[in-house]
């Protein structure tokens, strides 16, 4: 991206919310402008959804493969039916359990879509964040929002204003800057499109309780492996994503043994850990993205982690693995992705 473009900040806070500057941020998206604005999982970078040149400007703004889908954010139903050709029962039944929420579903692309906000295919992908400035800020544009995450493509994304504005400032035309996200990964994906429902991104809504509303669903091959050919339905498959600059390696195993393979280390190495790691590193850099046995503290923690350990000066990070159970999963899958899919198991 040449052209540094002038970023406004708008400081719109949940305890101090005004209608003023809900409104230049609106006005700004809808004439076709960039923003980065909050949502309950990550700062997601927005423009309007029908705007195909808008839409463009992501792309451009993140350095995002072309082929790489985007979410349409929507503030309540009723923007819906403009959005999806149909909305098929197990769709209804999920928006009714976790709509609004870090939930996102595929379903059928309606004609006032642009391809190039889908990556060229007939379906698209649709979420109601539970954020309320996200979401009034989608009613005074009076459209949907297309808004992948506010970070350089690849990097780790931003829950926090400040990430958010390292990686965005000159390249969007304003900034949000509210509170921290309040889950810390990006929103469950699950396509309804073909049928079977299929999990293609693990979230906050867990695999678990997709079931729960829905019955059983696949879980894509992607979730767990590399896939490096063909055309994806959803963000987060396809490429090496959410990586600090210093090479990541996840490592699986119980503290003990996690400890005493990264404090073995040949190279200078920096630790993203528990906190009940922490006593056994000694001296080593390190940083804490959760308790062991609490995902919920660990996805709101990782992305924060490993910016922070990026900058230990280290020449590897060593990430410990966490479990790959209810929201575990979602902070598994971003740590394969971030580590390239090189996992050492003890």
């Amino acid at each position: 991206m040449n052209n540094v473009m002038d970023t406004r900040l708008v400081e719109i806070y949940s305890d101090a919310v005004r209608d003023d500057r809900i409104q230049l941020v609106a006005d700004i998206l809808r004439s076709g402008g960039l923003a980065v604005i909050p949502t309950e999982t990550v700062y997601g970078l927005a423009a309007n959804a029908y705007d195909s040149d808008a839409v463009a400007a992501i792309f451009a703004a993140k350095g995002r493969p072309q082929d790489n889908p985007l979410i349409v954010h929507i503030a309540d139903m009723d923007m819906l039916g403009d959005i999806v050709s149909e909305v098929p029962d197990s769709a209804r039944r999920l928006a009714e359990a976790y709509w609004p929420g870090p939930l996102t579903m595929i379903m059928r692309r309606g004609d006032k879509i642009p391809a190039s906000v889908s990556a060229g295919l007939d379906t698209v992908a649709v979420r109601m964040p539970s954020n309320p400035i996200a979401r009034q800020i989608i009613r005074h544009c009076g459209c949907p929002l297309a808004a992948p995450s506010a970070n350089l493509s690849g990097s780790p994304s931003p829950t926090t204003a400040e990430y958010a504005i390292a990686d965005m400032m000159g390249r969007v035309d304003c900034i949000v800057m509210s509170d921290d996200c309040e889950i810390g990964v990006e929103s469950t994906v699950v396509l309804l499109a073909d049928g079977q429902a299929r999990l293609l991104r693990p979230g906050g809504i867990t695999l678990e309780q997709l079931e729960a509303v829905i019955g059983p669903v696949a879980v894509d091959s992607a979730v767990l492996s590399s896939q490096l050919t063909g055309r994806v339905s959803s963000p987060g498959m396809k490429y090496k994503h959410y990586a600090p600059k210093t090479k990541v390696i996840m490592v699986d195993g119980d503290c003990e043994q996690y400890a005493g393979y990264v404090c073995r280390s040949a190279q200078p190495a920096a630790a993203v850990c528990f906190e009940e790691d922490v006593p056994l590193l000694g001296q080593l850099p390190h940083v804490a993205y959760g308790r062991q046995g609490d995902d919920r503290s660990q996805a709101h923690g990782i992305f924060t982690a490993l910016r922070r350990a990026d900058q230990l000066g280290a020449e590897v990070i060593y990430a410990h693995a966490p479990s790959r159970s209810g929201v575990g999963l979602a902070v598994y899958n971003r740590l394969l992705r971030a580590a390239a899919f090189e996992v050492v198991t003890l």
